[in-house]
């Protein structure tokens, strides 16, 4: 049986040596083996083991209550991955339906036609996307909000994947940069771009309160770490990595 590394296995799984340093000082995911040179080994269990923690993490699990679901002697692996397997089906679904959303709204935009606000927001609860319209109109003005969705519908396609592009470029930038924490300069640099694209998505609308919209958005990534992707997954570690980077800036630029 083969053993691997913490690089391999960070490799392997898609996650950052450091997460896997956190994983083992918690205790949630131990090395099969230290080495005399104080290696770190892992194995086929652990392997299986972080497959487990990764899945739950992906179903927004906080750490601490994994390590208490895999650590129960009653634990089922089988029943634990087809309760994993239901689960992503739903998300797969929902996912399936923004797909959809973001398909409609490029015709429209290629057809130089006004969506409705649903359309905007379709593949969010009605509940939810109320709740937050409701929360931004009222800390920034119901004819604000109105005129920043009518940017946002305003950008042709090549404009609007042209930015989504930059702000991909910059997460993966922000994604080797983890290491440094959140108040190195180069971090700082990129949520400078960060933000500056972030008020031309809004048309400069967000004027009063514009840094503070600015750091809600990256508390918005802790709540829902699918806007954080590494390798196609959600990351809690990129999520939290923003939003501390965020406030840093946010907290320079008040003074």
């Amino acid at each position: 049986m083969d053993n691997y590394s913490v690089k391999k296995l960070a490799k392997l799984a898609g996650v950052s040596v450091r997460t896997l340093h956190l994983y083992d000082k918690m205790g949630l995911l131990k090395p099969s083996v230290r080495t005399e040179a104080r290696y770190r080994l892992y194995g086929e269990k652990e392997l299986l083991r972080l497959q487990q923690i990764l899945f739950y993490r992906e179903l927004d699990f906080p750490l601490k209550d994994i390590c208490t679901v895999l650590d129960d002697p009653a634990f089922d692996i089988v029943q634990a991955l087809e309760g994993h397997k239901t689960a992503l089906a739903a998300k797969k679904e929902r996912i399936n339906t923004l797909i959809g959303t973001i398909d409609k709204t490029l015709v429209t935009l290629k057809n130089n036609a006004m969506l409705q606000v649903e359309d905007l927001y379709e593949g969010i609860p009605r509940e939810k996307m109320d709740a937050y319209r409701e929360e931004a109109m009222s800390k920034w003005g119901k004819d604000t909000i109105l005129e920043v969705e009518d940017t946002l519908r305003s950008f042709s396609k090549q404009e609007m994947d042209s930015l989504k592009q930059q702000l991909n470029d910059l997460t993966a930038r922000l994604v080797t940069l983890i290491p440094k924490g959140p108040e190195h300069e180069d971090v700082q640099q990129c949520i400078e771009q960060r933000y500056g694209i972030i008020l031309r998505l809004t048309g400069g609308k967000i004027a009063l309160g514009k840094l503070e919209y600015f750091r809600k958005l990256g508390e918005l990534y802790v709540a829902d770490n699918r806007y954080t992707p590494v390798n196609g997954m959600p990351s809690m570690e990129l999520a939290v990595f923003i939003k501390d980077a965020t406030e840093y800036y946010v907290k320079r630029k008040q003074g």
